[in-house]
């Protein structure tokens, strides 16, 4: 058996696919649909950012898409620069660069998991599983940096001192009052992850009986 077969696995013959067509449709349904889900993220925000500031009675929010912010970032960039903290243009530049090519890769690899029956298919999967726990490592980083690089010159640096500002929830900072939200995008991003992980489960219990019974053949064959 070459290589190549090794990684695609073992082939459904059509007579066990008729048998039990759910067992193997399962897993391929549940890895397109956290593809579908991961496109589909790349048009709704990953992260959400209400301020509330005593010169802001409405309050502000920036809206994070994976590859770029919207909403009031000019008018908090503002309000950040008393507290010292850098402007939002200089973080996560590589990750904001790479975003979109890499969300549609994490796609691509779930479609090319279709078509493979063995443990390989982990490999393809992996990525998209844990790309919300990157995502959220990744945010965290940035947001303890922009809490411990500030700007001494800055009003309000010294009063305020060092902060890890949450991922999610409520924080105060000085006098102003955040709260983090996760994003539409995000949610879809995770439910993608619990689809792959569900998919993962269902694509060991329709190809790991096929995949032994391939190895029983071999040793058979060699003996």
């Amino acid at each position: 058996m070459s290589a190549l077969d090794r990684i695609l696995g073992p082939r459904v013959s059509q007579e066990e696919l008729a048998a039990q067509p759910q067992l193997y449709r399962r897993p391929k349904a549940l890895f397109s649909a956290a593809a579908v889900l991961l496109v589909g993220s790349l048009l709704l925000p990953y992260w959400v950012l209400r301020l509330d500031a005593p010169q802001f009675p409405d309050g502000l929010t920036i809206t994070a898409f994976v590859n770029r912010l919207e909403g009031d970032v000019v008018e908090i960039e503002g309000l950040n620069h008393y507290v010292g903290l850098g402007s939002f243009d200089d973080g996560a530049v590589f990750e904001r660069s790479i975003a979109i090519a890499a969300i549609l890769m994490l796609a691509g690899l779930l479609v090319a998991a279709l078509y493979i029956h063995s443990r390989w298919v982990l490999v393809l999967a992996l990525p998209a599983l844990l790309f919300p726990l990157i995502f959220v490592v990744d945010l965290q980083y940035w947001l303890w940096t922009y809490g411990h690089s500030l700007d001494s010159a800055a009003p309000l640096a010294d009063a305020v001192g060092e902060f890890t500002p949450p991922i999610f929830g409520p924080a105060t900072i000085a006098q102003f009052e955040t709260l983090a939200l996760p994003g539409l995008g995000f949610i879809l991003a995770l439910l993608a992850s619990g689809l792959v992980a569900a998919g993962l489960i269902y694509h060991r219990r329709a190809y790991k009986p096929l995949v032994e019974a391939a190895v029983s053949q071999r040793r058979e064959q060699a003996a």
